[in-house]
């Protein structure tokens, strides 16, 4: 069994008062759009993909956060399909699924991994 590795990096994507408290932003790496999230009740950061994969709408970022149990989420404000932003499946039955990126905070910057374009 062959094992892939990927290399990535930390960028710095906005600086913490930058988010909306218990909402989303749209940053920009390169040419991708990610949606950065921030659960404020629990002091908690992710990240996803910006694209719904539904229809393919950078929209996400602006999506109505909530949870089930204990699974944080995100519905895309145009077609209401919802996303677990921790694991990026979907919960509305569909096969799609959202890419997720580990979320840090250090000094008040928020940094996003991504993996590198080789």
């Amino acid at each position: 069994m062959e094992t892939i590795v990927t290399e990535t990096t930390w960028f710095a994507a906005c600086r913490v008062e930058d988010v909306v408290e218990n909402g989303g932003v749209c940053v920009k790496y390169e040419n991708q759009q990610i949606a950065l999230f921030y659960f404020t009740r629990r002091n908690e950061w992710y990240a996803t993909q910006n694209e719904c994969p539904h229809r393919k709408q950078m929209a996400l970022s602006r999506g109505l956060l909530g949870s089930t149990d204990d699974d944080l989420k995100v519905a895309c404000p145009f077609h209401k399909k919802t996303f677990s932003i921790r694991t990026g499946e979907c919960l509305s039955g569909d096969e799609c699924s959202l890419e997720t990126f580990p979320v840090k905070v250090e000094n008040g910057i928020v940094y996003i991994q991504v993996p590198l374009n080789n």
